[in-house]
């Protein structure tokens, strides 16, 4: 198929509609400049973009890195830096960017098509005609400050990487997998000290030889209108003829016309060392290099394989070397896309000492696997859970086709065939058919007799010592090289670097785009049903609540159906947790990592954890056990089992008889407290996940499950269990014995089920033996919301200030806390979120203060409304008090008036939240997640959102001045605001210094300081051995599982987590 598309030069490669998930695949390319578009048409209020680019480079200079980000400072007919992304808000979208080794992609997610198709040419122009100057590149890239610092917001960004263990390791693996004239051996994000050297012009040369819309890709996914689709292209493409590259002009396709990379010769070996003060484990990384990317059967049968060997605890290397010997912690797999797929495996948590000992038994057990029968019973169950897993992840969203639809742009046929392979799963029948020998010849060409080259990642206090000693060295030597004059010079030209690029853009530039209605925005809508106790919140009245009342509504247990058009069954057991006593809320880790690894007792006999992993698996497309964050409260515990609708009545006797019937034995739980204690020492060495775990322990009280499960919890408790488990096996069953009997009665008990109700045929009474033997008669408890669950200091912050030098970490992050609104109805919320949002705008006031200033990667508010907090995050900065003052002078600049509200940005703030409702619920089960949020955990109209919005509509700028003083800037007062920061060693003096002489009083004190063991002691000698995993100068990162991304006007769990710009 090739055919013109009318009235433009662009012609059709081909269409298809996919048979397993209702998509419909166009491939377009045009005539005149060799651009190629694919799109993906889907239901859903959200449209996606991925504009990708193949870029190849030889060297670690970060040319690509950079180049991301210079492309957002302005363009040829928009030439002000942060006109694109001012733009995009308004239009309901926002712009974001990653660097791979083999790609850079900048993606657009907007709300609606009106608006993504309004930004498309604005943006296209950003990405092939950018300004790239040289003022741009000074502050973005990399330059010298006033004080002799390096800074720079990629060499920022970079010098937070570079020495990380995953860092050092994956770069030694790829030096040993390809020779130098391949460019997968190279660090495309870029070297410090190469970024210390990159100039402008060669940035630029490198944006001409890759930056050509011949080596553009335009992925869209969502509801697209084609016809304006290609009149939109059409048209920019008229714009740009005579400022890039001839498209007749010889062209080599990078990675496909370049020299490729030779098989492996040999098994390679090595040690790389990373700095860590802990020096207690480490980890293996194993690489290989697979079947071609092409090759779709041998790719899905690696996936496969991959399942096989190490997607569960029943699975040969899990089971082995995780469950049984004890080794390591976790023994992960991932493929890399590349010409010869990537093949890695990541041993966790390995004692430094058994590192080499422990590669070696990994393949040990490959070649014992290849050398016996294979288990072709869970084989065939890998290949069609694998199967089933694909259905569902595409159906919750389209979006999941981006990597393969990039990797076949970068690697696959210009022909369009090997796209068209995503048409249908029939590669999964084929290997359905395949033999135990064609398994074993696999398993052996691949990875059990492949060659390969193994990194073992060794702690090393020492070099952390010399690093930093080394860079404290090198800056002085800079410093005095330059001289007084030489850094008065240097502070003079970043000023007029800055200067140049914080132009203010003309207000008729942005408002010569009208904001685009919502008419294009297609929310998804559930219908709801209730029945037993749900029935209690009011009658629902649609025919799915005819359904669920013709099938005996007089069952007790509450049941709140959301009725979508799935393919699958979504059942939600959500777990009130106030009847656990607070002693044993700890040990809920311990519960919920063994929940679906236990052993049940089944009519009188005992079915070992293998078996029901392995059943588990077989029924089921996916299950978890995780706090309810997702669902809108992190204190209680939600269990999630999804299956195909002809396995629903499994799914509920799967609920009962884990929860009943499972068998807490000593052997299981010294599995997993072994594999527990193993990941603390990785947990503890991410220095803005330790400063949330402390900012919980310090804001939470004893009840809270944030707290109770929190790494610096576990780590005294989980040791002191450990150690009674080895002397009374006994109490520790007891224990979790009785933490199970508190959770499951039926007054905690609430259901959310998500399906399509209609392919249900007795959606209530199925429920009926899951109900018989519960004592139905107790009232049903509240649902648990953090705001009654803080400590003293969390209802009334103001007194705290922390300090945690951390000796693993280069930069510094900080939380500040203060009091926030109380309910999702107070009249200054609408206020307050237009308010955050303009702040948090990209290439809004806060960004410009900061990012901008390379003060700090990003900063972000939080307005937690079940923690009745607000929060103000600085994330990853070379002195985070210098960005806790910027960030201050920006609320009182607006709240004094020497800074005026900008009108357009006032909008954009407006869209902004239009767009965060969209992202809110993007696919069918999140939509229905929603609507259950709103009913029972907030108790809020099911048109809140609508409501919201206008009401945000309305706020004027006195109330914005008026939260900005009330709510916001006491977030940066003495005495109303908490403080907690993690920071390097070097650090520590001048912090206490700055943060003293504004008023704040803080405390420096090691992460032990923070530990609790809720009162647990195991023996005399207990408190001896509490640091036995080298937490004297710095304790556990929070491992929690309840963490969202979602920083922004308005979050519902009090958990910090980071959403920055770029993506590398």
């Amino acid at each position: 198929m090739s055919s013109a598309s009318e009235g433009t030069s662009f012609r059709t490669l081909q269409s298809f509609q996919t048979d397993y998930v209702p998509t419909t695949f166009t491939q377009y390319e045009s005539a005149r400049t060799g651009m190629r578009v694919v799109t993906v048409d889907s239901d859903g209020p959200k449209v996606y973009g991925f504009f990708t680019l193949a870029t190849e480079i030889h060297d670690d200079s970060g040319a690509p890195h950079t180049l991301e980000h210079l492309v957002f400072m302005g363009s040829k007919s928009y030439q002000y830096k942060g006109v694109l992304d001012k733009l995009a808000t308004r239009a309901y979208s926002a712009t974001n960017a990653w660097t791979a080794t083999d790609h850079t992609a900048y993606t657009l997610e907007a709300a609606g098509w009106e608006g993504f198709a309004q930004i498309l040419p604005v943006y296209l122009e950003h990405v092939l005609l950018p300004t790239l100057t040289d003022a741009g590149c000074y502050t973005e890239v990399h330059h010298v400050d006033g004080t002799g610092n390096d800074a720079g917001v990629v060499y920022s960004e970079m010098q937070g990487v570079q020495n990380l263990s995953t860092e050092l390791m994956d770069l030694r693996a790829k030096r040993l997998l390809y020779p130098e004239n391949v460019g997968f051996r190279y660090e495309t994000g870029g070297m410090m000290e190469q970024l210390r050297i990159l100039t402008a012009d060669h940035i630029r040369a490198f944006h001409r030889a890759m930056y050509q819309p011949k080596n553009l890709c335009l992925i869209i996914i969502g509801r697209i209108d084609h016809q304006h689709l290609l009149a939109t292209l059409d048209k920019f493409e008229g714009t740009i003829l005579d400022d890039i590259p001839s498209p007749n002009d010889p062209w080599k396709r990078p990675w496909i016309d370049s020299p490729q990379p030779p098989a492996l010769a040999t098994s390679v070996v090595e040690t790389v060392e990373f700095p860590e003060e802990d020096e207690s484990s480490g980890e293996v990384l194993i690489e290989f290099l697979g079947p071609g990317v092409n090759d779709t059967m041998l790719c899905t049968a690696l996936s496969v394989l991959l399942v096989y060997l190490a997607g569960s605890s029943v699975s040969v290397m899990e089971n082995t070397l995780v469950e049984k010997e004890q080794v390591t912690s976790a023994v992960v797999f991932s493929t890399e896309f590349r010409p010869d797929t990537v093949i890695r495996f990541s041993l966790e948590s390995v004692a430094t000492e058994k590192l080499a000992e422990v590669e070696q038994r990994f393949f040990q057990v490959l070649q014992e696997t290849q050398a016996r029968p294979l288990d072709m019973k869970y084989l065939l169950d890998c290949i069609r859970r694998h199967k089933r897993q694909v259905k569902y992840v595409t159906e919750g969203s389209a979006r999941e086709f981006s990597d393969s639809i990039i990797s076949d742009f970068l690697f696959g046929e210009r022909d369009g065939s090997t796209l068209k392979e995503m048409e249908s799963l029939r590669e999964y029948d084929a290997l359905e058919a395949w033999t135990e020998a064609q398994w074993k010849e696999f398993l052996s060409k691949w990875l059990a007799d492949a060659h390969h080259v193994s990194i073992l990642g060794r702690p090393s206090a020492a070099l952390s010592a010399t690093m930093k000693a080394d860079e404290k060295r090198r800056v002085k030597e800079q410093q005095e090289r330059l001289g007084e004059e030489g850094l008065k010079r240097l502070e003079k030209q970043l000023a007029e670097a800055k200067a140049a690029n914080d132009v203010e853009i003309p207000r008729s530039m942005l408002e010569q785009f009208t904001i685009p209605g919502t008419d294009s925005i297609h929310f998804i809508k559930t219908t709801t049903a209730r029945a037993g106790l749900a029935r209690k919140m009011g009658p629902c009245e649609n025919p799915i609540q005819g359904i669920v009342d013709r099938d005996q509504p007089d069952l007790p247990l509450f049941i709140q159906f959301e009725h979508v058009p799935t393919n699958f069954v979504h059942v939600n057991l959500v777990l009130s947790t106030g009847s656990i006593p607070v002693k044993l809320r700890p040990y809920l880790s311990i519960y919920l990592e063994n929940f679906f690894n236990l052993p049940i007792t089944r009519n009188g006999q005992q079915i070992g954890f293998e078996q029901v992993v392995t059943e588990l698996e077989k029924d089921t497309v996916a299950y978890s056990i995780q706090d309810g964050s997702h669902i809108g409260t992190g204190e209680v515990i939600c269990i999630g089992i999804i299956v195909e609708p002809q396995m629903y009545v499994k799914a509920i006797e799967w609920l009962k008889e884990l929860m009943t019937a499972s068998i807490f034995t000593e052997e299981r739980l010294k599995a997993t407290l072994t594999k527990l204690l193993a990941e603390i020492p990785d947990e503890k060495r991410d220095g803005y996940s330790m400063v949330a775990s402390v900012r919980r322990m310090l804001h939470f009280a004893p009840e809270s499950l944030s707290r109770a499960c929190n790494t610096l919890v576990k780590a005294l408790h989980l040791r002191r269990i450990k150690r009674i488990l080895q002397k009374d096996p006994g109490t520790v069953i007891a224990q979790m014995e009785e933490l199970r009997e508190a959770l499951y009665r039926f007054e905690n008990m609430r259901v959310l089920l998500i399906a399509n109700v209609e392919k249900l045929p007795k959606p209530v009474t199925t429920w009926a033996p899951f109900v018989n033997g519960l004592d139905t008669k107790q009232p049903l408890r509240i649902l648990d919301r953090a705001n009654t669950r803080l400590s003293a200091a969390g209802k009334k912050p103001g007194e705290l200030a922390h300090i945690v030098p951390m000796p693993a970490i280069d930069s510094s992050y900080s939380l500040f806390t203060a009091r926030g609104l109380d309910s999702y109805t107070h009249p200054q919320l609408p206020a307050l979120m237009v308010a955050i949002a303009y702040l948090d705008a990209a290439e809004g006031p806060m960004w410009c203060a900061v990012r901008g200033t390379g003060l700090a990667y990003g900063t972000g508010f939080q307005q937690v409304t079940q923690a009745d907090q607000l929060i103000f995050r600085i994330y990853r900065s070379p002195d985070t008090f210098k960005a806790y003052a910027a960030s201050k002078k920006v609320i009182e600049s607006y709240i004094d008036g020497s800074a005026a509200f900008d009108p357009p940005a006032l909008q954009g703030a407006i869209s902004s939240i239009v767009m965060a409702y969209a992202d809110e619920q993007p696919s069918m089960v999140s939509a229905a997640q929603m609507s259950f949020i709103h009913q029972v955990v907030r108790d809020i109209s099911t048109d809140y959102n609508e409501q919201m919005l206008k009401k945000v509509r309305e706020v004027t700028v006195d109330q914005i001045k008026t939260v900005l003083e009330d709510i916001v800037l006491p977030i940066f007062l003495p005495g109303t605001s908490d403080v907690v920061v993690t920071c390097a060693p070097i650090m520590e003096e001048s912090l206490i210094k700055s943060f003293t002489e504004v008023g704040f009083k803080p405390e420096v004190h090691p992460l032990s300081f923070f530990q609790d063991d809720y009162g647990l002691v195991a023996d005399a000698d207990d408190d001896n051995d509490d640091d036995d995993d080298g937490d004297d100068d710095e304790e556990m990162e929070d491992g929690d599982e309840d963490e969202e991304e979602s920083w922004g006007e308005i979050d519902e769990e009090g958990e910090e987590q980071v959403e920055e710009k770029d993506e590398l």
